[in-house]
């Protein structure tokens, strides 16, 4: 990219975006590139330069790379999204960084809160755009779970409840399971329901947590409560040994929204008043739902900024400053790392 912010103003601008580790969800990620208007996938980089080519072949990128940082280097990117396994989004969003090229970060950004701060600090020095890929948080269910608290019409909230589990079979090589790897429950899918309580109600005032660990250390379950003040609670579940009903309750004074089953997804409301009259509210929903963070961040890039103001840079900081009070809660430990 390498232009100063606000200096895009003609129409229409293709941005190209590439992409770092050709894994599952960068396969979704590339799939919902397509709903993305003015969208590109220019180039993806692999260790493996089998995999970088089959990947670009699949979906008509017209460049790949075997090392990801030639794609880094490549003058001709405007984004990159990195998608490789928990461990590696540090060296991988740093090395971009400091090659001056925006980021979109697969989440959980970090392993821990202290290779955040590097991150951040690098990108506000650099002046160069970064933000954590929660694709949640751009979904028309979740904002409209926003409009609702904000408009007041339910009153104020009481209570959260929000699960994620899913069977995962037991492999201590698997990313799931491989704490060198950043494994466990907490980063991959505890992220979500920890994101809707701190999107919601902030910081909690007190956190008590439990969580079951395999035989690898990293942690099948987990189990948190969130305190806040005035005796409001937020219930959150997470695992990768069992399947959950994956929904979310957002209990208010007058009322509850209820987000339906895979509610970090898309999805569908139910909002109960408190006369019991039942409203559902249905959205119209097209791909796999990855394209609306896409949209977001080419968005902060045409506005010439270097954080998203709906999802900044501070709110991952607090987000991963949980996660690092909740894992040293339960006892995990991540190799290498400072914990």
């Amino acid at each position: 990219m390498n232009q100063e912010p606000g200096t895009r103003n003609q129409e229409p601008f293709t941005t190209k975006w590439g992409i770092i580790g050709p894994g599952k969800i960068a396969h979704k990620f590339a799939q919902a590139l397509s709903f993305a208007p003015n969208a590109e996938l220019f180039a993806v980089a692999s260790r493996s330069e089998e995999r970088a080519r089959d990947f670009a072949m699949q979906y008509d990128a017209p460049h790949y790379y075997q090392g990801y940082e030639k794609v880094a280097q490549d003058p001709e990117v405007d984004i990159i999204y990195v998608a490789t396994p928990h461990s590696l989004h540090y060296e991988n969003t740093i090395m971009c960084l400091e090659n001056g090229i925006p980021v979109l970060c697969e989440k959980p950004f970090t392993i821990t809160r202290v290779q955040l701060q590097k991150l951040v600090d690098t990108a506000r020095n650099n002046k160069v755009f970064l933000m954590e890929a929660i694709w949640t948080r751009f979904l028309p269910t979740i904002k409209k779970v926003l409009e609702i608290k904000e408009s007041g019409i339910l009153g104020s909230i009481k209570e959260i409840y929000a699960d994620f589990g899913f069977k995962a079979p037991f492999d201590p090589a698997s990313r799931l399971y491989n704490l060198g790897l950043g494994g466990g429950a907490l980063l991959d899918v505890g992220i979500y329901p920890v994101f809707l309580s701190l999107l919601l109600l902030g910081d909690p005032a007190n956190i008590r947590s439990t969580a079951v660990l395999s035989e690898t250390g990293a942690d099948e379950s987990c189990n948190i409560l969130f305190e806040y003040p005035g005796g409001v609670t937020a219930n959150l579940e997470c695992t990768i040994s069992a399947e959950t009903p994956t929904e979310a309750v957002v209990m208010f004074e007058n009322g509850q929204i209820k987000i339906n089953r895979k509610w970090f997804a898309p999805s569908s409301l139910i909002m109960i008043h408190s006369n019991k009259k039942m409203e559902e509210l249905t959205f119209e929903n097209v791909g796999n739902g990855y394209h609306y963070e896409a949209i977001e961040a080419m968005k902060c890039l045409e506005n010439g900024l270097i954080e998203c103001p709906d999802l900044t840079l501070d709110f991952s900081l607090n987000l991963m400053g949980l996660l690092d009070k909740i894992r040293d809660q339960c006892d995990i430990r991540y190799p290498g790392m400072d914990n």
